[in-house]
């Protein structure tokens, strides 16, 4: 959490704070109770009605909301020689960063987490960092896409991992959050030598979680292939986004966090 502190505060000398002033919409909406909500928010007569427990909200108050996810897949959890962190480290730590903006400028962050639907409640104020930092250690290993949680209609949500997966997964997945409707940003986090692949002669690939094998007798001789259907991947993820409202961006494990930041809450704050 210091680093991600120390990347914030870097970050937000170039920015300045935004904190929405204002009522907004009159109207109320309703959302499920999750785990780290308060109590007292709880809306009893609307809870009554089901056998769920309802948080009452303004839409005004979920536009403020920024729902935050990233990937705990198993290819997250590797780095080549070129890099110094990992790709899961490097996501966590934007998310943290981008989290200690938002909450500077009076965001409400929520951070999602878990592929069977768990979310850490909507947290605001100045210990909500920390609070964000501890949901997030306490996470156990999940998905390469986002679980489908019941999230406030009009937030925004900002989602990180390396989405390699095949396309019409990532598809479905980002459809169905605009649908809620949420907008939304996208950062794949690349590790340099998925971005390069930089290797020479007979080279044995493995995958992270040992569930493939791959010996390539020339790698120089597949490294035009393998940029072809990384830039298709790249140019497919562009797509889905850009047909959803989303934004995309990609980030290198190699380069400066500062840089990718800073960009990330330009996009998210000026409209």
């Amino acid at each position: 959490m210091v680093a991600a502190e120390r990347v914030a505060a870097t970050v937000a000398q170039g920015v300045h704070g935004r904190r929405r002033v204002g009522q907004g919409e009159s109207f109320w909406q309703f959302r499920p109770f999750v785990q780290g909500d308060a109590i007292t928010r709880i809306d009893w007569r609307q809870s009554a009605k089901s056998d769920r427990n309802f948080i009452r909200e303004t839409e005004w108050e979920a536009a403020q909301t920024v729902c935050l996810w990233r990937s705990g897949d198993a290819s997250m959890r590797w780095r080549s020689r070129a890099a110094v962190v990992e790709k899961a480290a490097r996501a966590e730590l934007l998310l943290l960063a981008l989290a200690a903006l938002l909450l500077r400028g009076g965001e409400r962050v929520r951070l999602i987490t878990g592929s069977s639907g768990n979310a850490a409640g909507i947290t605001a104020g100045r210990a909500a960092l920390e609070r964000v930092a501890e949901a997030l250690a306490r996470a156990a290993p999940d998905a390469a896409l986002p679980p489908d949680n019941a999230l406030p209609r009009h937030a925004r949500i900002v989602l990180f991992g390396d989405f390699l997966t095949p396309l019409p997964e990532i598809r479905t997945t980002v459809g169905r959050l605009a649908a809620v409707p949420l907008a939304g940003h996208l950062v794949q986090v690349l590790d340099p030598a998925e971005a390069l692949l930089p290797y020479a002669g007979r080279i044995r690939f493995e995958g992270v979680a040992r569930e493939f094998e791959a010996l390539i007798p020339r790698v120089e001789g597949v490294r035009a292939e393998y940029a072809r259907r990384l830039a298709a991947q790249q140019q497919g993820l562009a797509d889905i986004c850009a047909a959803a409202g989303f934004g995309f961006s990609i980030h290198r494990t190699d380069a400066p966090p500062e840089a990718a930041l800073l960009a990330l809450y330009m996009a998210l704050t000026v409209r």
